[in-house]
């Protein structure tokens, strides 16, 4: 498959190039494009063969459920059995954006976007490029993250084009990510609605609109034999080719003990790696640290953690090592990510 590859303007959005993306999804292609989170490969929700290829391209297991993304409010009444009072708060509040809502599915929306599950997640993105594409296709568009199931998640078209060059019918370039991590998925189908996965939309954002809300014990625990009723729940995802090791406790202490690692791998000739805030970047002993980003701004932070995992696998290095992060507010999401990439380990330096 030869992939179309073009640039949009965000400020200066070509129609032609949007009429375009729409018409390959109506025929049952597969576009990836942008939005406010990360990249997403995008295919008709309604079309089982479409959905298939999106399994197909990212190599996905297919109990891992999609979100389906739509360009209206209005939409979800087309594919959710019941919107209650909770749902309808949170999509007046946070929608368009980086809030993903899990409702119970209409019989319209195949078996294989959901787990076949009897559930459906459903978000509206607030990036103009993919509300555009959706809007222009008028349909309901699977769009899991546009990148090799497992990998980083891609932040730029860069990211995509490494990837699914070749698996994917078109690829729209509209620069980088905001967010730069996955929405917030929240299940609304029980009283008290709870987070499957955290992302931009946090539990305390959640908790000022409709009070309490619970967090899914699954997001800190791996389980082999969990039924995911949301993306990134089950599997390991997010990972670099290196190992990766994420290591807790004052400091002062972590520094000392990731610098005596370095100086133990590199003896032994390996290439190594550290992940450091702008205020720690100089107390490492190695060639190879990437600033994520200053450890004041925890949103620099998020957006930058899976620019900066695929920089190290084109550093080629064999071992990364990264300082934990505060879990307050979006850093609870970007420790979810980190975690999920290092195998669900953190080391705690006493």
């Amino acid at each position: 498959m030869e992939t179309i590859i073009k640039r949009v303007d965000i400020n200066n959005i070509d129609n032609n190039i949007i009429k375009q993306a729409g018409n390959i999804l109506k025929e049952g292609g597969l576009v990836a494009f942008p939005t406010e989170t990360v990249y997403g490969i995008g295919a008709n929700s309604l079309d089982v063969n479409a959905i298939n290829k999106i399994y197909e391209a990212k190599g996905r297991p297919s109990d891992n459920p999609l979100i389906v993304h739509v360009s209206s409010k209005q939409d979800v009444q087309k594919y959710a059995k019941k919107i209650n009072y909770t749902a309808e708060k949170l999509m007046d509040e946070f929608w368009p954006g980086p809030l993903t809502l899990i409702f119970e599915k209409r019989d319209i929306i195949p078996d294989n976007i959901t787990g076949g599950l009897n559930t459906v997640a459903i978000r509206m993105p607030s990036h103009t490029i993919a509300r555009s594409i959706i809007k222009e296709a008028d349909l309901p568009i699977a769009a899991p993250s546009a990148n090799i199931s497992g990998r980083p998640s891609p932040t730029m078209a860069e990211h995509v084009i490494n990837d699914l060059n070749g698996k994917v019918d078109m690829i729209i370039d509209g620069g980088y990510c905001e967010i730069g991590l996955e929405s917030t998925v929240l299940d609304v189908t029980d009283t008290i609605p709870t987070i499957l996965r955290p992302g931009g939309i946090t539990k305390e954002m959640l908790e000022q609109v409709v009070g309490k809300v619970f967090v899914d014990p699954a997001i800190k625990k791996s389980n082999k034999n969990l039924i995911p009723k949301s993306p990134g729940m089950k599997y390991r995802h997010y990972a670099p080719n290196a190992n990766l090791f994420v290591f807790s406790g004052a400091s002062n202490k972590v520094i000392v003990h990731i610098n005596e690692l370095i100086k133990t791998e590199q003896e032994k000739g390996n290439k190594v790696g550290v992940i450091a805030t702008k205020q720690t970047k100089e107390m490492y002993y190695c060639d190879d640290v990437i600033v994520i980003g200053d450890e004041n701004k925890p949103d620099e932070i998020a957006s930058n953690l899976f620019r900066v995992l695929r920089e190290f696998d084109n550093k080629k290095v064999e071992s990364i090592y990264c300082e934990a992060f505060s879990n307050k507010d979006i850093g609870s999401a970007t420790m979810n990510r980190l975690l999920k990439a290092a195998g669900n380990k953190i080391i705690n330096i006493d």
